[in-house]
């Protein structure tokens, strides 16, 4: 009788490959299969391009008029073999943005995964817009961007004036992950801005965080940024220091506060 391999009872508990069996010295045919759509999937979405009128359409029905630009990276052969030009705006795009309301710019970005940002970056965005509206606060400028890498942001919210900048950004697929969403807060964004100066919310998506969760965090370091002056290596995450964050996923009509908010 051949013992249960202790692995298997293992495989409910995550993605990963693990406990993937052998047929003689190799794998079974089966996993071979699911490892070869797991790559189609990454490669995927590495390539498929992000739906910006779908994207901005969904944005206007929730009264939210987003800025359009795209990054010096003309197409995505481009992009992808000079990451320097995703981190700054194109020229026609640069010259467009104009100075707003302040307060925090958020930018949704296809990065390497426009999947992930097609799915998860507008409930999430809602989720967190219902944070700032119970703390009194309100949504600044917010762009869709193409071709675009997270210091991107530094120039956008510069260019409008923001005092913080929020990017959302499809992150590099793995092969259990094709539609993992990456939210990057920068304090006094403008360019030059190291990635030792921002905090990063990652693995946004059904089976990882949720964008409600994900909302409640990033509410959390934005009122935390406010107190230091300062995101990044200076900030720590201790949102649930004092117990759960509030979770708000932006439908409720009377939203939870979090700790700490007033009304304003």
């Amino acid at each position: 009788m051949t013992a249960p391999d202790p692995w298997t009872a293992l495989r409910r508990h995550t993605l990963a490959r693990i406990a993937l069996g052998r047929t003689g010295a190799s794998l079974p045919t089966a996993e071979w299969l699911r490892f070869a759509e797991a790559h189609a999937l990454a490669r995927d979405a590495v390539h498929t391009p992000l739906d910006v009128p779908a994207l901005v359409a969904a944005l206007r029905q929730h009264g939210i008029e987003p800025a359009v630009v795209a990054s010096a990276a003309a197409d995505r052969a481009t992009y992808l073999r000079r990451p320097d030009l995703g981190r700054r705006l194109a020229e026609a795009s640069a010259a467009a943005l104009q100075p707003g309301p302040g307060g925090l710019a958020v930018v949704l970005a296809d990065g390497l995964s426009a999947r992930a940002t097609q799915a998860h970056a507008l409930p999430l965005l809602l989720a967190l817009r219902a944070h700032l509206e119970a703390a009194g606060d309100a949504l600044g400028a917010v762009a869709v961007s193409t071709q675009a890498r997270v210091a991107l942001g530094d120039e956008v919210g510069e260019r409008v004036g923001a005092g913080a900048v929020l990017v959302l950004i499809g992150e590099r697929p793995g092969l259990s992950s094709p539609d993992s969403l990456g939210a990057y807060l920068t304090w006094a964004p403008r360019r030059g801005r190291r990635d030792a100066e921002r905090n990063c919310v990652s693995n946004i998506r059904p089976e990882g965080q949720s964008p409600a969760q994900a909302a409640a965090r990033l509410a959390w370091l934005l009122g935390a940024a406010r107190r230091l002056g300062a995101t990044g290596v200076a900030l720590k995450d201790e949102s649930e220091a004092g117990g759960p964050v509030a979770v708000i996923d932006g439908t409720d009509d009377a939203p939870a506060r979090l700790p700490g908010q007033s009304g304003g």
